[in-house]
């Protein structure tokens, strides 16, 4: 069974960073496509980023392109999303998914498990 942990939200200023973690349990880390999906307050949960299960390549949103950096760690069971440059437009509740033997989905549909999710607030 996997299950997914979120951390590292937290309420900034805009302009500043934050490191959002996702910690995996479960069978076959290093198999999985990891992403991270945001939804805010009345709107559907949009993709954000992902990286490959095969050669860790990335996909990015065009809103986060130049701003996050995701990263995989397969000996620590982890996926990282290193955030700069944050803006109030990027507040919003961040959810970590996995997909066994996934590619670079960007479709909530493409991702079998999810986290419950962690608060990214950023003030103006």
């Amino acid at each position: 069974q996997v299950q997914l942990v979120e951390s590292g939200g937290g309420l900034v200023q805009a302009g500043a960073s934050l490191r959002l973690s996702c910690t995996y349990s479960g069978r076959a880390f290093s198999s999985h496509a990891m992403a991270w999906f945001r939804q805010a307050p009345g709107k559907e949960r949009e993709f954000v980023s992902a990286i490959s299960w095969t050669d860790s390549s990335q996909r990015y949103a065009d809103s986060v392109k130049g701003r996050f950096t995701i990263s995989r760690d397969n000996a620590q069971n982890t996926v990282n999303l290193q955030m700069t440059s944050l803006k109030p437009e990027d507040t919003a509740v961040y959810y970590c998914a996995a997909k066994y033997l996934g590619g670079l989905g960007s479709s909530t549909t493409s991702y079998d498990y999810w986290g419950q999710g962690t608060q990214v607030t950023v003030s103006s």
